[in-house]
């Protein structure tokens, strides 16, 4: 996943999937931790803040209240606007779908989407929600598009879609495959970084 800007990044020690990835907030332990990491990043001068894991999205309220700079830790918080740009059944790709439960839909206010899951790879499951220490170090990029496209596929069969929405930003890179292949617009993490940052330039 790039940026089509400079970008500052700092890991939140041991916040690993583990930890994040759950239908339930993080522990407040965790919460601080990422409080602190989004006042550091300000202070050095970021004018936006975005996060990797979808998951964050329990996080939303709480980090974008303790800093001045706009903040979008998921792309589900774009589902609203998705929904309302992209009338019909809107898609959510998701890093784990056993995880994706009610208190995680509720928190950015999804109501009505049709969602799969990467979980049941282990392909994915192995190089992204094993605990740090586990992850796999190398993986095929090719058979990793292969995976997502077969589950975005999967999900289109079951209902036709308006849109797709990517939960998880390790799967932002394979976004120009699947607007290619099913001609749908697909949102992710990238694309709310880039709308912030535009809000930031107009000022």
């Amino acid at each position: 996943m790039s940026y089509p800007f400079s970008a500052r990044m700092h890991v939140v020690e041991r916040a690993d999937a583990s930890v994040i990835v759950s239908d339930n907030p993080p522990p407040q332990e965790m919460l601080d931790a990422f409080i602190r990491a989004a006042k550091q990043l300000e202070f050095e001068g970021a004018a936006a803040l975005v996060s990797t894991c979808g998951f964050l999205v329990h996080a939303q309220a709480e980090i974008a209240r303790a800093v001045r700079i706009p903040v979008m830790l998921s792309s589900l918080s774009m589902y609203p606007m998705v929904q309302m740009v992209c009338p019909g059944s809107v898609g959510i790709l998701t890093a784990s779908v056993r995880a994706l439960g009610p208190n995680a839909l509720a928190a950015p206010g999804v109501d009505d989407a049709e969602i799969a899951g990467m979980d049941h790879h282990a392909l994915f499951r192995d190089t992204f929600l094993a605990t740090k220490a586990e992850q796999r170090r190398e993986f095929d990029r090719d058979q990793m598009e292969a995976l997502v496209l077969h589950e975005a596929e999967a999900l289109i069969d079951r209902a036709p879609l308006s849109a797709l929405i990517l939960e998880c930003g390790n799967l932002c890179p394979y976004a120009p495959a699947l607007r290619n292949r099913f001609g749908l617009p697909v949102f992710s993490i990238l694309d709310a970084a880039g709308w912030m940052m535009q809000s930031q330039l107009a000022i």
